[in-house]
């Protein structure tokens, strides 16, 4: 090999490492809004993701009490948000775990409600608020 053709491959190189340290960048942290429809009622639903140090936490509000909810069990890894969200009504727990795939400003994924020892399972789509 001369050395422009070198100095050309050394670039690609360059190039592609620059997009694959990108990809590894992906960030969670911001407000994420989406709507959910539970017996023909419509509600929103605001999350607030931080990511520190590859550690996930936040808080939701939202659905039919609109009280602000930290969330549990919060991962992000490999481009992927997890966690869970414990409530109580009726003296009764409903844990709804949710689980997406982030893709720049949109989350798309599946949340699995448990109440009552059943699961249903509906799919979310969030999207980041603009700063």
């Amino acid at each position: 090999m001369n050395r422009r053709e070198l100095l050309a491959l050394g670039l690609v190189l360059a190039l592609l490492g620059s997009v694959s340290l990108a990809a590894d960048k992906a960030d969670p942290t911001g407000t994420w809004k989406w709507s959910v429809t539970f017996k023909d009622n419509k509600f929103d639903l605001i999350l607030k993701l931080k990511l520190t140090d590859n550690k996930l936490s936040g808080t939701i509000m939202g659905g039919r009490s609109n009280q602000e909810v930290k969330i549990d069990d919060a991962t992000f890894k490999d481009g992927e948000v997890a966690f869970s969200v414990t409530r109580e009504r009726d003296g009764q727990k409903m844990v709804t775990k949710y689980k997406g795939k982030l893709d720049g400003d949109t989350i798309t994924g599946k949340a699995n409600i448990e109440r009552n020892g059943q699961t249903r399972t509906r799919d979310w789509e969030a999207k980041r608020e603009k700063a």
